[in-house]
């Protein structure tokens, strides 16, 4: 199996992975980050907060082992509309039956729905849509009194107590961080994770809401946005705007709103990341025969790669690694078709960068982008970039070139959190990093792990947190 034990092996989109059962042990942990595992997503929708401490344990346990960068990524819940207790497992719902929600959580009759959230027959409408269990079976509401929603049946199928309820056309008032999203986001951020991300999210001031619990504990942890929600699209600017990250979470979306729309709204999305520089995950399903196969669909391989070619930093999988069979071939699988695909997206460079329509660009953009160009004019192997934060390597990831660019920092969430960013490199030094003191640092460890001879040449970006009062430096140097 190919490994990660030299960066070369390594894509330059990057690949999350949740963790479960099948994937928590540290050994496996560390397989999956030779395999080339980036991020590790913790579902606080499933398991206990002891499971959790536990992975995170073992997350950076194997990330040290490894001398490889692995992000955490802690994905919080969110207002998860579910069924409550059925007469039968499964229920069997018949195309134009007649059903109705009646108050509580227990049903009494085969007819019978009963929801956990307390106030959906109050907030529910005439003519609105309700759809379970990830789209097996839709209904439409025909009328309703204070205790009842009476709905017909508009397509049938086999449901379950506690499987999903989706309201696509409904206003709701459930807030996206509920008491216990809140206590989870504080637990997250008294952790040091590099990201939480927010589920359900309907506009930009959910973002900032959980923005500001993270700050409230010190932590500079990256709000990752799930975009799940119909509202969501129609505040999709200022969305990504808030967010330091973004999700295509496609199983919710693709229920929220006709499936067969999902496809251009992915790239809707992506686009727009694309646009306002924030790294963007595709995420549901990508690999979701190998769950129990160790070869993935054609298809599946096709939906990675496209992807990939629309512009997304990194793809996620999620049963594939929690609980299927085969939780480390899915990880090489995903590297694979990521190396595979970026072949073909190498030609097609121009198209990617994100900032080809601007006038006048951000002077770290234009630098980041001057060092690209230079290291090819002057055939250098790499570009460095030294810095404390992430705003120059992730200009440097949005421009979406093929020169190895490595991130040094000595910075620890630093050095995890750009293991999200696509093509870069992340390098933690035990020091602070002063500029007499990078040139030696990088000499050693690009001849170590990129295979640099003495002679090759590189070029060196300093952000301006190493040189307080300057733009951004540009230099070239050569490994002695």
């Amino acid at each position: 199996m190919e490994t990660r034990t030299k960066y070369t092996a390594q894509a330059r989109t990057k690949t999350v992975a949740t963790v479960g059962p099948a994937s928590v042990s540290q050994p496996i942990l560390e397989r999956l980050i030779l395999a080339g595992a980036d991020v590790f997503r913790i579902n606080m929708a499933h398991g206990s907060r002891s499971d959790h401490q536990t992975a995170i344990e073992n997350i950076r346990a194997a990330s040290a082992k490894t001398g490889l960068p692995a992000a955490i990524l802690v994905d919080l819940a969110g207002p998860k509309i579910r069924l409550g207790q059925l007469t039968q497992n499964p229920l069997t719902l018949e195309n134009d039956q007649e059903v109705k929600f009646i108050r509580g959580e227990t049903a009494t009759r085969d007819d019978e729905l009963t929801c956990i959230y307390e106030t959906l027959i109050d907030e529910v409408e005439q003519g609105d849509e309700i759809i379970l269990a990830d789209g097996i079976a839709r209904l439409e509401v025909t009328h309703k009194n204070q205790d009842q929603l009476f709905c017909r049946v508009v397509d049938g199928g086999q449901i379950r107590s506690r499987q999903g309820v989706n309201l696509p056309g409904t206003k709701l008032s459930v807030p996206a961080l509920g008491p216990i999203d809140k206590d989870n986001a504080n637990w997250a951020a008294n952790l040091g994770v590099e990201y939480v991300s927010l589920s359900f999210v309907r506009n930009a001031q959910e973002v900032e809401e959980l923005k500001s619990i993270l700050r409230s504990q010190g932590s500079q942890a990256l709000v990752v946005a799930k975009i799940e929600k119909r509202e969501a699209l129609l505040e999709l600017d200022a969305i990504v705007e808030a967010a330091g990250a973004v999700m295509v979470a496609r199983g919710d979306l693709g229920v929220e709103i006709p499936i067969e729309q999902t496809p251009g709204e992915q790239k809707r999305i992506i686009g727009k990341c694309l646009q306002h520089r924030k790294p963007v995950i595709v995420a549901t399903q990508m690999l979701e025969s190998m769950h129990t196969s160790k070869q993935p669909t054609r298809a599946e391989v096709t939906d990675v790669a496209n992807a990939i070619l629309d512009g997304a930093d990194a793809c996620m999988l999620s049963g594939e690694t929690a609980i299927g069979e085969y939780p480390v071939e899915s990880v090489a699988m995903m590297n694979r078709i990521m190396k595979e695909t970026e072949k073909v997206f190498e030609t097609e460079q121009s198209r990617m960068t994100a900032h080809s329509t601007q006038c006048e660009w951000p002077i770290a953009d234009a630098i980041v982008f001057g060092a690209a160009q230079i290291a090819n004019r002057v055939s250098a192997k790499m570009v460095v970039i030294a810095s404390s934060g992430i705003e120059t390597g992730l200009s440097k990831s949005k421009q979406r070139d093929f020169i190895p660019t490595l991130c040094v920092t000595d910075v620890f969430q630093t050095f995890h959190q750009m293991s999200l960013f696509w093509g870069v490199i992340p390098v933690l030094s035990s020091q602070k990093i002063e500029q007499p003191q990078l040139q030696p640092f990088v000499n050693a460890w690009a001849k170590e792990n990129l295979d640099l001879q003495v002679g090759d040449r590189f070029v060196v970006v300093v952000d301006t947190d190493l040189l307080p009062g300057v733009h951004d430096s540009l230099h070239v140097a050569r490994v002695d």
